[in-house]
């Protein structure tokens, strides 16, 4: 699909989905407060609901949407005043509050309400499972989305464009002559292979022959598997090596009908005005079906039978009885366990990341096989392209699993990449995982937000959730085509 509409003014709408009509009315954060604080709310702590969620984290607030579309009745509350969680997004005055003390932004930076500063920055593969649940749900009709100009690795100290496609292979400094050749071969297979028609297998059974079998056929070297594991298949670590092939295909034909899609310089999308707007749509959603809503509730205290079973959510004396709770690790501490830690930089810039072809919106993949790490490093950026700084202003965030207690170390090789940066704050939190078993509890806790800058991952989290709570699975063939650009 043609997407020149890019460079439309500000006020145009520029990516929709589904039948939602170009011309209604684009609901703001201040609109969805004022509908979401209409909720009959007196006396909702005295009713019984089949779940209650804890927390206003996008993951939260996705699986809410969806329970609710499902008819259940969800009771949503969150000890804090505002949406998000720790995926909430932050003006500039936030953002000083938290990583500064009472410091106020230096006036140079411009105005605060200007800026919309992600805390757990995401971008959205187009054909993904996140786009998919959108669909499905028919959110879109309250967010804008524009796709992002660049996706790049981090190739022996150099940042190159990620080659999606046998084309972009040839074309690639990534690798000499012969390899290019190899790489192409390789690409071809990915782009043919059919799950469902034998003939396009040549004679391999990708659920049994692994990662490594199967690239050692093409005669691929290290540094060419390095990037299509990493930049393409958005493995986070080297055990897919050792894993059946058919996820790594699976993946790379992802990362390439996403970028086919917008015929842009990635595969990605990333709503205007930043991710806070996503658990605010997910929350209207849940509100539009009955799902109510209760911000400032201190404690949230988890209360449990005699069997251990959840039965309800105390908060200011007053119970509210359910069956289920879903929550984030914050709620329910003694029912997970620490997993590991992120460290991040978050920078204000005046300038695009060097090498990225002045892209205003980007990610930068840097394998841990380049940096001798365990894990990956990422980067990601977005501007006032994207409505989340003001003119002039770019946002990055480097990012990783931290492997020490130095991030300022840790994370130079990222943001070396950067230039001259106007302000950087470091920040580190603990990674969690739940330890319970849900069908003895009935608590349904979602996994901390990891080091990646897209949503693979962390949709597989809710809809692994959504299974579990529902005993079902997620209808997600919906109609992809339904995403069309739209011109007021």
């Amino acid at each position: 699909m043609d997407f020149s509409l890019l460079n439309l003014r500000e006020d145009t709408i520029l990516t929709r989905f589904g039948n939602w009509n170009p011309t209604s009315i684009k609901f703001t954060s201040l609109d969805l407060h004022y509908d979401l604080y209409q909720s009959p709310i007196r006396s909702a702590m005295d009713e019984e609901y089949d779940v209650i969620v804890l927390g206003t984290g996008l993951k939260e607030c996705i699986l809410s949407g969806l329970l609710s579309v499902d008819g259940l009745k969800v009771l949503h509350m969150d000890r804090n005043d505002y949406y998000g969680g720790e995926s909430t997004s932050l003006n500039l005055i936030q953002l000083w509050k938290k990583f500064r003390g009472s410091d106020k932004p230096p006036a140079h930076l411009g105005s605060s309400k200007d800026y919309n500063v992600d805390m757990i920055p995401k971008f959205i593969m187009a054909n993904g499972a996140l786009v998919r649940v959108l669909i499905h749900t028919d959110v879109t009709k309250y967010l804008y989305f524009k796709a992002v100009d660049g996706s790049f690795v981090y190739n022996k100290g150099k940042v190159h464009k990620v080659p999606a496609t046998d084309m972009e292979a040839l074309k690639s400094p990534l690798m000499g002559i012969f390899e290019k050749r190899r790489a192409r071969k390789f690409f071809i297979y990915v782009q043919d292979y059919n799950e469902n028609d034998p003939k396009t297998h040549e004679g391999l059974d990708l659920t049994r022959v692994t990662t490594r079998e199967l690239i050692a056929k093409y005669g691929l070297d290290d540094n060419t598997v390095d990037f299509i594991g990493h930049a393409l298949a958005l493995h986070r670590d080297d055990r897919y090596l050792n894993e059946p092939a058919l996820d790594t295909v699976k993946r790379m034909k992802l990362y390439a009908e996403s970028l086919a899609r917008f015929q842009g310089g990635s595969p990605y999308i990333y709503p205007l005005y930043g991710l806070g707007e996503l658990p605010q749509a997910f929350a209207r959603l849940s509100a539009v079906y009955g799902g109510t809503y209760m911000l400032s509730k201190p404690e949230c205290k988890v209360e449990f039978d005699e069997e251990g079973k959840v039965c309800g959510v105390t908060s200011e004396g007053e119970t509210a009885k359910c069956k289920k709770v879903v929550c984030d690790p914050s709620y329910l501490p003694n029912k997970v366990r620490k997993v590991g830690k992120v460290a991040r930089a978050i920078c204000i810039m005046s300038h695009p990341i060097p090498n990225t072809n002045d892209s205003h919106s980007v990610q930068v993949i840097l394998p841990q096989k380049q940096l001798g790490r365990k894990s990956d490093m990422y980067l990601f950026c977005c501007s006032y392209s994207h409505n989340v700084a003001p003119k002039g202003k770019f946002i990055a965030f480097v990012s990783t699993e931290a492997e020490s207690d130095q991030p300022e170390i840790e994370l130079k090789p990222g943001l070396d990449l950067l230039g001259p940066v106007d302000e950087i704050f470091y920040d580190v939190y603990d990674r969690y995982e739940p330890v319970n078993e849900p069908s003895l509890d009935n608590c349904f806790i979602s996994t901390s937000y990891d080091a990646t800058t897209h949503f693979e991952s962390t949709v597989i989290d809710v809809l692994n959730m959504y299974s579990m709570i529902t005993g079902k699975v997620l209808d997600l063939n919906v109609d992809l085509s339904a995403a069309s650009a739209a011109e007021e």
